[in-house]
């Protein structure tokens, strides 16, 4: 595996690309004028509590009030109960700390929580609790006993708070893990003074991306982390050197003409991904859903016929489909509910094949996921932590011709409907003449395809009617007007 991480820096956007063996595998960025705030610390003020829904609603000066729920809440050690709700815990006008979890998506606001957790390099601190964990992804039994024996001692001289090691402490030595427990310590006496200042609003950001991409994107089968920032390449080298010195070596400055992402047809991608449907190798095709519910992804053999049998046929196209779905949900960063409608399968062994292939694909996704076995449908429904907003609703907005629809009327339907409101308002009123005023495509096909029917209409309502083709209407725009 040979991956490299390209940085592409402007004044109004930072973004971040994953190539794995030369294929764009996964994309993140940052606007200037929406920085990403989860894990950033505010002082918030609750406005709304809801013993039914047992959550609460509160102001942290994002324009759109934040989510509470009540697992979520903990206050003096305490955290509300059946006998004991978050009413008991939480009134309004309450200012509370609070740490985004999740970014505000779509109509929703920022989910919150109570439980503050602190990320470094090697490890999570958590300033409200005494406990040791580590990383479920840490597998092997003697390391973990060795990182939770290493935390332990640490623990005991001193340290506050409690301690999650994640993925990265693996082998890590004990020399560092200590460092990585000052540094927690320090960070968090700069923000307790902080919480102290505030009174309202945010209290503490996470790194910059460029320097989150170091701590929590970087891993042993990356072999080179491009940039094309001198000052963030010089930010990243300072952090690498205090924190990170294996990696410094990887950090290079990118001065080229031709743009970085271009070089690497980082570019082109991104369009793609912006499409509903991704053709694939074979022949077939995969077509991307997304709405407020879920994700849907649809498998189609599309002009693939194979070389054998209808059955081979139908396994090779869901096999690339597998491994496809799976580098397009990091790609798109798509989560929550998702289905795959794999192409029908008869046989039990080519559907266990699919989706060993799928789970293979996703072990590859930092992001938690679960995957659930093949319906009888041939349906295959899986989960994908949603963190932040997904790249089409990033990059774009609901089509204003459409509605968010991905579909208009035809000029067919929209004459029918101008039809139907000369009558009506002929029924109604009293015109000499009535002006129509429309599209061109709409126009053309009222005086052309439909004139016979045009003019028995004009003879039924006893009025003349004129058209008028208006450039800046969409072809489900009409006026009619009593002249």
């Amino acid at each position: 595996m040979s991956d490299e991480i390209l940085i592409n820096v402007t004044p109004v956007e930072t973004r971040v690309a994953v190539v794995e063996n030369g294929v764009l595998q996964e994309l993140n960025f940052e606007r200037q004028r929406k920085r990403d705030i989860v894990s950033s610390l505010y002082q918030g003020k609750v406005c709304r509590v809801m013993p039914g829904m047992q959550a609460a609603f509160v102001e942290i000066g994002l324009g759109r009030a934040a989510f509470l729920h009540a697992s979520d809440v903990i206050i003096d050690g305490e955290v509300p109960s059946d006998e004991k709700g978050i009413e008991k815990f939480l009134q309004e006008g309450q200012t509370i700390l609070v740490q985004v979890l999740k970014a505000p998506l779509g109509t929703k606001g920022a989910r919150l929580t109570m439980s503050l957790a602190i990320p470094s390099r090697y490890q999570v601190f958590l300033p409200y609790s005494e406990k040791l964990a580590l990383s479920q992804q840490i597998e092997d039994e003697i390391e973990r006993e060795r990182l939770l024996a290493c935390m332990e001692v640490f623990k005991k001289q001193g340290y506050l708070g409690g301690y999650i090691a994640r993925t990265a402490a693996e082998t890590v030595s004990e020399e560092s893990i200590r460092a990585d427990m000052l540094f927690l310590n320090k960070q968090w006496e700069v923000i307790s003074s902080k919480i102290e200042e505030v009174k309202f609003g945010l209290v503490y950001e996470d790194l910059s991306l460029p320097l989150r991409v170091l701590r929590d994107w970087y891993q042993s089968s990356v072999n080179i982390i491009k940039i094309d920032s001198r000052l963030n390449f010089e930010l990243m080298l300072e952090f690498a050197d205090k924190f990170m010195p294996e990696v410094k070596p990887l950090i290079e400055l990118y001065n080229g003409e031709r743009p970085l992402f271009d070089i690497y047809g980082v570019e082109e991608e991104i369009q793609k991904a912006l499409d509903r449907k991704v053709q694939l190798k074979s022949g077939g095709h995969l077509i991307f859903d997304q709405t407020e519910a879920m994700t849907t992804v649809d498998v189609n053999t599309g002009g693939f016929i194979g070389r054998s049998s209808q059955q081979q046929t139908i396994f090779k196209t869901n096999m690339e489909a597998a491994q496809a779905t799976a580098r397009q949900l990091r790609l798109r960063n798509l989560g929550g509910i998702i289905i795959i409608d794999f192409i029908d399968m008869h046989s039990e062994e080519h559907k266990a094949s699919v989706l060993q292939v799928l789970e293979k694909a996703m072990s590859k996704d930092h992001v938690k996921y679960t995957i659930s076995n093949v319906s009888e449908l041939g349906l295959v429904e899986m989960t994908r932590k949603r963190t932040r907003e997904s790249l089409e609703r990033l990059m774009c907005e609901p089509c204003p011709t459409c509605s968010g629809k991905g579909v208009i009327r035809t000029p067919e339907t929209t004459c029918y409907e101008i039809f139907r409101e000369i009558m009506r308002d002929a029924r109604q009123y009293s015109a000499k003449e009535l002006l129509v005023v429309a599209s061109k495509k709409v126009v053309d096909m009222l005086l052309d395809d439909e004139s016979a029917a045009l003019a028995d209409l004009e003879v039924f309502v006893g009025s003349r009617i004129r058209f008028r083709a208006e450039e800046t209407y969409t072809q489900e725009q009409y006026n009619v007007v009593l002249l």
